[in-house]
């Protein structure tokens, strides 16, 4: 698992790559904690279109990232984009669609 961060402005996407599980969750948790914490954005966009494995790790990735969004600024917002449709329900089924707008992957 990889993640590439871009940071603009109040806007921070995080661009995941890879398979997340539980051996690969941790780096990329604190990666994306570290920019968080330094950028302290208003909008956080975890972009999964090139994941291409992942287990209930990925739905306490995104959790854990709208906690610490929520602790630096309660205003601030997380999208979570280009999941597949069977990610998407399995997200919804966990409760991530009252903390984050998950969006379906966009045709290009």
């Amino acid at each position: 698992m990889n993640v590439t961060i871009e940071a603009s402005g109040t806007v921070v996407i995080a661009y995941l790559i890879g398979e997340i599980d539980h051996h690969t969750a941790a780096d990329v948790r604190e990666k994306i904690d570290s920019v968080i914490s330094y950028k302290k954005p208003e909008h956080l966009i975890i972009d999964f279109r090139n994941v291409t494995f992942m287990d209930s790790s990925g739905i306490g990735l995104v959790m854990g990232r709208y906690r610490l969004l929520q602790s630096i600024n309660s205003k601030s917002n997380l999208e979570v984009k280009n999941v597949s449709n069977q990610t998407r329900k399995i997200m919804e089924m966990a409760g991530l669609g009252r903390i984050a707008d998950i969006k379906e992957i966009e045709n290009e």
